[in-house]
């Protein structure tokens, strides 16, 4: 069986989470009482090895900005005890002065930080609404806080809608040092006509930025399945576009959960991946992922 690297994973303790602990906020997954719980490392565990993955990246699940550094303790805590995970992204108040000393702070903390995520997907529907405008990538204490993530040599996980792809193209190439982390591969809302034209449009520009790799995580997250046909015409697209050393699989997990298990989800895309060369299943799967972030073979952290 091909090893699989798992690129996006969440693990959390309910308390820390203000949006599972506090009233329900209208998410783009749907309702989500079955999460309002602990997700423990070694449930993940269990759930990830009953799937085939060798080896994964946590990527912060919205934990209070003012606590990243703690996040990152933490995290590393549980590498420490139990070797997964092998690669952490953090986060930071990436719009206020300061984040590269939060940079610096978490870089201490762990020697498996790789990179930052700050959500900057914008929708005219509020329920699919992250950021607080549009073009938040346009903001000058943003971007300096992205040449702070240059200078550590960090990747910055980048989570936006077709209809920003422009701005983080723009983004991209000027800080072409920076490797950008294309969350759920642009974020493709349906296989409806007028949606997967505007995606592949926005695709196509991020795919010219040769520091955008393409992760193809999420993909249950508006239809709320597991749906092979829309998981292959994201990938095959993203594939052509990107090639596959610039693609990934991720879980997302615990979030697709939902609706499905951790090695249903991984069967289905071992279905839709089965059909091409066992070279770009192997980049899918694994090697991109780990040389992203800078995992060794076998589990091992670099």
């Amino acid at each position: 069986m091909q090893e699989i690297v798992d690129a996006h994973i969440h693990v959390w303790r309910q308390a820390d989470l203000p949006w599972l602990s506090g009233p329900m906020v209208p998410r783009i997954f749907g309702p989500y009482d079955p999460l309002r719980r602990d997700y423990p490392i070694e449930e993940y565990i269990a759930d990830a090895r009953s799937a085939g993955i060798e080896a994964a990246v946590y990527v912060q699940p919205n934990w209070p900005l003012e606590r990243s550094v703690e996040e990152v303790e933490w995290v590393d805590s549980l590498a420490r005890e139990h070797g997964w995970p092998q690669a952490i992204v953090g986060s930071a108040d990436m719009f206020a002065p300061g984040a590269g000393e939060v940079f610096e702070r978490q870089r201490a903390a762990s020697p498996l930080i790789r990179g930052a995520r700050l959500q900057l997907h914008w929708h005219e529907r509020a329920s699919f609404r992250y950021a607080a405008a549009p073009d938040r990538m346009k903001d000058p204490v943003f971007r300096a806080s992205v040449g702070a993530l240059a200078e550590l040599g960090w990747l910055f996980e980048l989570q936006v809608f077709p209809a920003q792809a422009a701005d983080a193209a723009a983004l991209a190439a000027e800080f072409h040092e920076v490797t950008f982390v294309l969350v759920h591969a642009l974020m493709l809302e349906s296989g409806a006509g007028e949606d997967v034209a505007r995606w592949r449009e926005g695709l196509e520009l991020l795919a010219a930025q040769p520091n955008v790799v393409a992760k193809l995580s999420g993909q249950g997250t508006f239809v709320h399945r597991v749906d092979e046909a829309l998981i292959s015409l994201v990938a095959n697209t993203a594939l052509e576009l990107f090639g596959p050393s610039r693609c990934m699989f991720g879980s997302n997990f615990p979030i697709e959960s939902l609706w499905t298990t951790l090695p249903e989800l991984v069967q289905a895309w071992r279905r839709v991946l089965a059909s091409l060369d066992a070279s770009t299943r192997a980049e899918v799967l694994s090697e991109t992922a780990r040389r992203v972030y800078s995992i060794r073979s076998r589990g091992r952290s670099a």
